[in-house]
């Protein structure tokens, strides 16, 4: 039941790394041609030219997807080189070393949520007018098992903005589904990606290894995109077999 991608666009944000730049590399795999953001342009330069050398095709659009203005004129940009955005992938996202209620400040509340949340809002925003002229697209959203179950792991900052991003995407669906376009929120657990480097004790290879992995993750995303358009995927939840989760609850 897979879909034919090839020569498709897909806007994928947080592309310099982790699941951002391992969905990337599948969906240009499959020959989508990929539009590449990040905030730090090396890393997305990097992406790009080891897509290139794979036979892809992909463009660098650096902007903070926190920026709503610098949101709308990356979408230009890859409007501009492509003319359509057939697939976009929100897997941009940051979590805060002070992150519990006992030290969790303003300021760093607002910027997960505004970076994890409202980065989402800003990128699916900016994408729905050219869908709508296509008559679909699909939006993918990187969520989080805190967007599904609430843990004192990730923080109130993550676990609010994930449970809020799930919402978003169903009120996506609820909206758009008229116009062709479908919202998949996917919602993993614990995957070995630099966000980890922001966890208040720092995590251990043995512990990376029982992860989800960033190409576990990129399959998934693939997957979901190569699925007909008649198929709406609302939900997934993924987690590793060791779920970290699940420990002491036996």
């Amino acid at each position: 039941m897979q879909n034919a991608i090839d020569g498709q666009v897909a806007w994928v944000t947080g592309a310099g790394s982790g699941i951002g730049l391992a969905a990337a590399r599948a969906l240009a795999k499959a020959g989508v041609r990929v539009a590449l953001t990040g905030r730090r342009a090396e890393p997305l330069q990097s992406a790009a030219a080891l897509i290139q050398e794979q036979g892809g095709s992909a463009i660098v659009a650096p902007v903070d997807v926190s920026d709503a203005a610098a949101v709308e004129a990356a979408a230009r940009q890859v409007l501009g080189a492509w003319g359509r955005c057939d697939i976009l992938v929100n897997a941009a996202g940051i979590n805060i070393p002070q992150r519990s209620w006992s030290q969790v400040e303003p300021q760093g509340f607002d910027a997960v949520v505004t970076a994890d949340l409202s980065g989402c809002f800003y990128t699916s925003r900016a994408v729905l007018p050219v869908m709508r002229s296509q008559g679909g697209g699909l939006i993918i959203q990187i969520s989080s098992w805190s967007g599904r179950y609430v843990t004192r792991l990730t923080g109130p900052a993550y676990s609010a903005a994930k449970h809020a991003l799930n919402a978003l995407s169903e009120s996506l669906n609820q909206s758009e589904f008229e116009n062709g376009i479908r919202s998949c929120c996917i919602c993993p657990g614990e995957v070995a990606t630099p966000i980890l480097e922001k966890r208040p004790v720092p995590v251990s290879d043995a512990e990376k290894a029982k992860m989800l992995q960033p190409d576990d993750l990129g399959e998934v995303i693939l997957f979901v995109a190569r699925l007909p358009a008649r198929l709406c995927v609302n939900e997934i939840l993924i987690s590793p077999t060791w779920n970290s989760a699940y420990v002491g609850s036996a």
